[in-house]
């Protein structure tokens, strides 16, 4: 009798011709630097004056550069209000530092939690694809395995049987 390929085998042979997808680490380098080349390709993707100027502002203030100066405008700002007369310690940290650093810092985690959300997606759709692949049935270990597997356990319970009991 032929030995059949174990289901274990396919799934590893399918598992090493999936499609590699890069690392999600790879995509946050890109996300949160300033980076002219691809603010000008953002706003060549959109039209109209209001889109480009959107584009060219989130993604100028949604990089860690901007936090960085927003940070030192707001400590600059900070002996003005600690001075007699000035807002206080409190008032600075809620209205002026959280609100100017923390914006940036917001939309830097909001990019690079949709590079790893898009990451996460291609690499679950290369998994699939291959899924499929490996299901269809005219593909070699795919369900046609399964499928000779059960007409070959069909023809040993049929031998076993006539073995058994000789009578038509």
């Amino acid at each position: 009798m032929a030995e059949l390929p174990q289901m274990g085998d396919i799934y590893k042979k399918a598992a090493k011709e999936a499609p590699a997808v890069p690392h999600v680490r790879h995509h946050l380098a890109a996300a949160v630097k300033f980076s002219p080349r691809a603010i000008k390709h953002e706003m060549a993707a959109v039209s109209g004056f209001n889109a480009k100027l959107a584009v060219l502002i989130t993604r100028g203030v949604g990089t860690m550069a901007c936090a960085y100066l927003f940070a030192i405008i707001a400590f600059i700002g900070l002996p003005t209000a600690l001075a007699t007369g000035g807002e206080g310690i409190v008032p600075w940290i809620a209205q002026t530092f959280l609100q100017l650093v923390l914006l940036s810092i917001i939309m830097v985690g909001q990019v690079v939690q949709a590079k790893t959300s898009d990451a996460r997606a291609e690499k679950q759709f290369a998994d699939t694809e291959v899924i499929v692949d490996r299901l269809d049935e005219h593909t070699a270990g795919g369900i046609k395995a399964v499928l000779d597997r059960v007409e070959t356990l069909g023809r040993l319970v049929a031998e076993l049987h006539d073995k058994l009991d000789p009578t038509p």
